[in-house]
């Protein structure tokens, strides 16, 4: 069974404790991981290229000169795409470069990043993290004093408005819950904080 290291909210080790098997003690598979990583990228990417075509180029409502007579090429708009200043055809227009994955890859892609991190020794578990205000000072102090405010992800159980709030103006600091922990977060960070609340909802929901 995986151990981690048990600290209280004050920073003072209060020993060790067991992690789940099922959560900590698979074995990594990194190809999932890098799948569940693209995903998200690609799910957080906008597709902004665009090009209007004829139907979306000002003017050319009216017909530039008359049909037959002139000994002219015969033409409708000056939008057309053959025209200087007309429509573009086959051009980019915005597009959604997001992809899904099963929900059973993605559990598996995350048991798997949670356990490379345990496997590695970059996981903490405390006993519990709350803040009666939102004090960035108090977090920055917390964190140096663990040794890990340079890259920390901060897993809580429930919604700590005033961790959240403290950690925001902290550059190397991350926080989310159980519920919306993500394989991209976990590798996003060098280190895991997480409480220990955290961690029975994350069994809980991945069991």
């Amino acid at each position: 069974m995986p151990q981690a290291e048990v600290f209280s909210p004050k920073g003072e080790k209060v020993g060790e404790i067991g992690l789940p098997e099922t959560l900590f003690g698979v074995s990594p598979n990194r190809s999932l991981i890098r799948a569940a990583v693209l995903a998200h990228l690609n799910a957080s990417r906008v597709g902004t290229a665009k090009v209007k075509t004829r139907s979306e180029v000002r003017g050319g409502g009216r017909k530039p000169w008359r049909q037959k007579g002139l000994g002219r090429a015969r033409v409708g708009t000056i939008r057309s795409p053959l025209w200087r200043h007309g429509g573009v055809v086959f051009g980019p227009h915005p597009r959604d470069y997001s992809w899904s994955l099963p929900k059973k890859v993605k559990r598996l892609a995350l048991k798997s990043a949670l356990s490379a991190k345990a496997q590695s020794g970059q996981i903490t578990v405390l006993t519990g993290l709350t803040m009666a205000a939102p004090k960035t000072r108090d977090l920055y102090a917390f964190l140096k004093k663990m040794g890990v405010e340079k890259s920390v992800l901060i897993v809580t159980g429930d919604l700590e408005p005033n961790v959240v709030l403290s950690a925001r103006n902290i550059p190397g600091a991350r926080v989310t819950t159980a519920r919306e922990l993500s394989t991209y977060e976990t590798m996003l960070k060098k280190h895991i904080l997480i409480t220990e609340d955290a961690v029975r909802k994350l069994e809980e929901a991945l069991a």
